[in-house]
Formats: C-alpha cells, sequence, structure tokens
C-alpha cells in the first residue's frame, strides 16, 4: 500500500542527491510543487527527465538542482524560450549542463519499455534528423523478419518519478482524468514514486476514460491541493497564463531569477 506522507517528507525520503528523477505532465497535471520542494531542500546533481520540460525544469536548472537534462521538446509553453536552460547550456551557469536529446517519440517509448520490463524500445523514428549523430542513445538494430532498419532507444527507469493527479483515496490508489501523457509509464517504470493529488478521498468514483494507478505501483501520495499551479488540473484549477508570461520575463536576467529564488522558489509552500 501506498504511504501519505507530507510533501516535505515524501521528497526527503525519496529524493537524493545524484538520483534520476522524472516529473512528468503534458500541458496539464504538472507536479510544480513537488519541484519546488527539490529546490527548496538543495537537492543537487540530478538527472532531470521528462517528454516536455516547462518553466519547473528551468527553475531546477536554475536553482542549480541539475548536472543532466533528458528530453525531447523544451519551453515556456505558449511564451517562448527556457532562459535558465539556455543560460546553463550556453554560459555554464550556475553549473554545466549535459544534455540528451531525443524525440517525443523516443522518449514516450524509452518509458513505455521501462515500464514493461524490456531493455529497450524500438520505433521507425530520428529518419531525416541528426539526432542519432548527437545523442549516443539512439542506435539501429535490423528487424529479423524483414530486414527493415528501425531505431533503438534503451528503456528509462528513472529512480523517482513524480507526478500530480486529481484524487488518491487513503490506501494510496490514484485517479487522473482529462489530458494524460505518460505519466502512468514514468511511475511503473520509476524505482520509486510519488504522486501529488488535489485531494485524499474516502472512495474513488470511476470516471470515463481516467487513468487509474493501483496503491501497489506507487510508493507514496502526498495531498497538495494547487500542486500543478500554474498548470491546470481538470475539474479543480484553471491554467494561470500571467505566470507563463511573467516567468519570460523575469527568468531573463540572473538578478531577477535570484531574486525569485529567494523569494518564492525557496518560500514555504502555502496552500491556494
Amino acid at each position: 500500500m501506498a504511504r501519505i506522507l507530507t510533501l516535505s517528507e515524501a521528497i526527503s525520503e525519496l529524493v537524493a542527491d545524484g538520483d534520476s528523477i522524472a516529473l512528468e505532465g503534458f500541458t496539464h497535471l504538472i507536479p510544480v510543487a513537488a519541484g519546488h520542494e527539490i529546490i527548496r531542500q538543495g537537492k543537487r546533481d540530478l538527472t532531470l527527465c521528462r517528454m516536455t520540460p516547462d518553466i519547473v525544469y528551468d527553475q531546477l536548472i536554475g536553482a542549480g538542482c541539475a548536472r543532466k537534462l533528458v528530453f525531447s521538446w523544451g519551453g515556456n509553453p505558449g511564451v517562448g524560450s527556457l532562459h535558465r536552460f539556455r543560460d546553463a547550456v550556453q554560459h555554464s551557469w550556475p553549473r554545466p549542463l549535459e544534455i540528451e536529446e531525443h524525440s517525443h517519440a523516443g522518449m514516450a517509448n524509452r518509458y513505455a519499455a521501462g515500464a514493461s520490463g524490456l531493455p529497450f524500445a524500438i520505433l521507425r523514428g530520428y529518419t531525416g534528423t541528426d539526432l542519432p549523430a548527437q545523442t549516443d542513445s539512439i542506435k539501429t538494430v535490423t528487424c529479423p523478419f524483414t530486414g527493415e532498419v528501425l531505431a533503438a532507444v534503451p528503456a528509462l527507469n528513472p529512480d523517482v518519478g513524480v507526478v500530480h493527479a486529481q484524487q488518491a483515496d487513503r490506501e494510496g490508489n490514484v485517479q487522473m482524468w482529462g489530458i494524460t501523457g505518460v505519466q502512468k509509464e514514468a511511475v511503473l517504470a520509476s524505482k520509486r514514486s510519488l504522486v501529488t493529488v488535489e485531494e485524499i478521498v474516502d472512495e474513488l468514483t470511476p470516471r470515463p476514460g481516467a487513468v487509474v494507478l493501483p496503491k501497489w505501483a506507487v510508493t507514496a501520495v502526498a495531498e497538495v491541493p494547487g500542486g500543478a499551479h500554474p498548470s491546470y488540473a481538470q475539474g479543480y484549477s484553471e491554467r494561470d497564463n500571467s505566470y507563463y508570461r511573467r516567468w519570460d520575463a523575469l527568468s531573463r536576467d540572473r538578478a531577477e531569477f535570484e531574486s525569485w529564488l529567494k523569494t518564492e522558489g525557496l518560500a514555504e509552500r502555502s496552500a491556494r
């Protein structure tokens, strides 16, 4: 049975310096509060994995938590670039950042292979790009039945998988609905997992199209209302577009970012 912990307890117990960690979510249900707690606790030398790293990864990188990023597309959705990410790659500030870039399909297949207990995934992909020349973890294999040459990528098994969801029951069964990406696969592929939720309820009510993570697949659950802000949680909160626009302006300048880090990034979280 998944244990019910506070967010602070969960990050302290599950995330160690040097871990690989995936905070997954696509547009919706992004575990931002968990990312801020990682910053607050000063975790270091992390390998950050994500299909679409956005502003919470920009914040983690700028705070000096990351040594490597494994990703596909990265940006401030609907606004522009990730300026702390760019500064780390181009100028090694606040520390050098190693990058391992894949396509969306490559990352999704890596999680699926990890969740399935397979050593690698194969796909028709990367054709016409120079990613195989830049990324050592992209290889080719020849189909033994047809002779077709396919792309191969290693399974992704993070030390810790973190996602946000709408509800969990008191035994740690989790339910999420709306736009879901690879949250299920990320949790199942990870050695340890944390799900932050909008609320803990006595009983989960089945919903059409919902994803259910059973208690045996989850290490810990933390009740964190508003834990996806500024992204949204369907049925609970709206997307805070102004936050994304504000981030673009303040993240461009190191001094502005450091001011944000002291006043918001390291501040104790309050319920929204």
